[in-house]
């Protein structure tokens, strides 16, 4: 009976009264510990005549009680006998307070974002510029629209551009998905770190223009009518831009092009977006001018049926062949001369991906050198070509910084090619050891090469596949150059006691070496993104779908007609 009677005292001495004043008024009994602060908003809008809770806003000692984080009210600092006001807002501004949370929200998680790609594209294009230790299993390199490597201005400037490349290549993946307005934020970081480069050297290639472009396209998919000034600026830059790089008329890349029409989509984009913003500024002569002329390269863009289905039957996919015919003007035999071309590109890219990739394979195998670099293989292969062991040199290489006089005086020294050579057996018997209690690992990684120029006319992106993966830890017993350097060797072995202190040493040296100069914290994630979006397709920026375009010309053609 006793025991009864004190629950429910036990039961009230753990309640709490607050008032609370304003849209209701009156006194609750609360849990301070139990409840929350939703628990109370609930509560009070119960009481309020059933109002839905995001309408009741808490105020308690000069601040607004929030649901997120979510707190117990005696974490939120209330006490017994708290006051506790309440206000009731208008139906709409409930939830526009909501929307406008949520808004903040986002807007705060895409800035995050931007920032997270600026750095990411930032730290691969460091990596793969200044001969950085690769974390991955893929090179990034300029190449020109036949495939050739391009080398391009300083380090600085190689740097630049590959960004500048490699954010424009995102940019265009948020136009494809119809995210225009985060497609203009990227596009804005592509055009500042191709500020970064020397314009000289990129005034002969038509990317920037195609930047420019792409920034007044989706001005006009967002119906941004304030910038039309600002788009025609940007307009007269790309038709320079152009003319620059293709020639009067695209004559000089037409020459390239062994005379095809790869680049027409681009102009009906461009007289199109010239003619809408010719439109808007009064112009109506130069509008019809420009929007005539977009319609008359559109219509040389519409594939009649039939020449798809010829170039299907021989075995060509619908896509690619819709894509060739619009570049010949729909000529079988140069269609297939061009497919044919492309499969050999693509052929002989996998070849030197490959290559490539074992390149690198054997690269990692070589370790990083005391400032995080990866071993010069150019350097390696002079070495090599001279007559000394490959191991060996790139040894010398690693722990020289890639000074390929220092490596030379070390391996032409005997004293120190000897205890080289010590070395190189000691790191290869602690990783036969690890091999075979089971410390093996493999990894898997993005496998993309990335963003290429066109150094002479019409630039594109260019990137290939390779497999993804790297190599084992693997363990060889590295061959000795000299007899002398065997003896030595043979000698040390016998002494355990001192290959275990020197392979300690080595690990010690090597810790050291990596604690000295940590490698940078990697957006792996954001990084991946990056890479694996790169298409490696030289005709890519041409082929465009000009299905919008069409319609947007026919609109404005009739708004001309309308007005005259």
């Amino acid at each position: 009976m006793a025991s009864d009677e004190a629950s429910p005292a036990a039961a009230a001495a753990a309640a709490e009264r607050i008032r609370v004043v304003g849209a209701w008024a009156g006194s609750l009994e609360v849990e301070l510990g139990g409840w929350t602060v939703p628990m109370l908003r609930a509560e009070v809008a119960r009481r309020a005549g059933g109002v839905e809770p995001d309408r009741i806003n808490l105020i308690f000692g000069g601040r607004v009680l929030k649901d997120d984080p979510p707190a117990s009210l005696l974490q939120a600092g209330l006490k017994g006998n708290a006051k506790v006001l309440s206000t009731l807002l208008a139906p709409d501004r409930g939830k526009a307070i909501a929307a406008q949370a949520a808004a903040a929200a986002a807007e705060e998680e895409h800035n995050n974002r931007l920032v997270r790609l600026w750095n990411a594209a930032e730290a691969l294009c460091q990596r793969h510029t200044d001969g950085s230790f690769h974390e991955e299993d893929f090179n990034l390199d300029l190449e020109d629209q036949s495939g050739q490597k391009v080398m391009f201005g300083s380090v600085d400037d190689l740097k630049a551009v590959k960004m500048a490349l490699m954010l424009h290549q995102k940019a265009k993946t948020f136009i494809k998905r119809n995210m225009h307005k985060e497609a203009l934020d990227v596009l804005a970081m592509a055009e500042e770190a191709f500020s970064l480069c020397d314009p000289k050297l990129i005034e002969r290639v038509d990317n920037v223009p195609m930047l420019q472009l792409d920034i007044v396209w989706c001005y006009f998919v967002l119906r941004d009518v304030s910038r039309v000034e600002v788009a025609g600026t940007r307009l007269e830059k790309a038709r320079s831009g152009f003319e620059r790089s293709h020639g009067k008329d695209s004559a000089r890349f037409r020459l390239l092009q062994a005379g095809r029409h790869a680049d027409l989509a681009i102009y009906v984009r461009l007289e199109l977006l010239e003619g809408v913003v010719a439109y808007h500024n009064g112009n109506t002569v130069k509008a019809r001018e420009s929007l005539t002329s977009a319609q008359a390269k559109y219509m040389q863009l519409q594939v009649p049926d039939e020449a798809i289905s010829i170039l299907m039957s021989m075995g060509y996919g619908a896509r690619a062949a819709k894509r060739a015919l619009k570049m010949t003007g729909y000529d079988i035999q140069s269609s297939v001369d061009l497919l044919c071309e492309e499969r050999e590109k693509k052929i002989r890219r996998v070849q030197e991906d490959m290559e490539m990739q074992k390149e690198i394979m054997e690269q990692k195998k070589y370790g990083k050198t005391p400032m995080n670099k990866a071993v010069n293989m150019q350097k390696l292969k002079g070495l090599v070509a001279i007559g000394f062991e490959k191991k060996l040199a790139a040894e010398a290489l690693r722990i020289n910084e890639n000074d390929a006089d220092k490596a030379l005086d070390l391996l032409t020294d005997p004293e120190q090619n000897c205890i080289l050579q010590q070395r190189i057996m000691s790191k290869a018997k602690r990783l036969s050891r690890g091999s075979g209690s089971g410390s093996s690992s493999s990894r898997a990684a993005a496998a993309t090469t990335a963003s290429g120029v066109n150094n002479s006319q019409a630039p594109v992106d260019t990137s290939a596949n390779v497999p993804d993966g790297s190599a084992m830890e693997e363990s060889h017993v590295l061959p000795v150059i000299n007899e002398e350097a065997a003896n030595n060797v043979e000698a040390v072995n016998d002494d355990e006691t001192v290959n275990h202190e020197e392979e300690d040493m080595s690990d010690e040296s090597a810790e050291g070496e990596e604690e000295a100069n940590p490698p940078p914290v990697r957006d792996v994630a954001m990084e991946n993104e990056l890479a694996h979006e790169m298409t490696g397709d030289a005709l890519d920026d041409y082929d465009i779908d000009v299905s919008n375009e069409g319609q947007a010309i026919s609109e404005y053609l009739s708004l001309l007609d309308s007005a005259a």
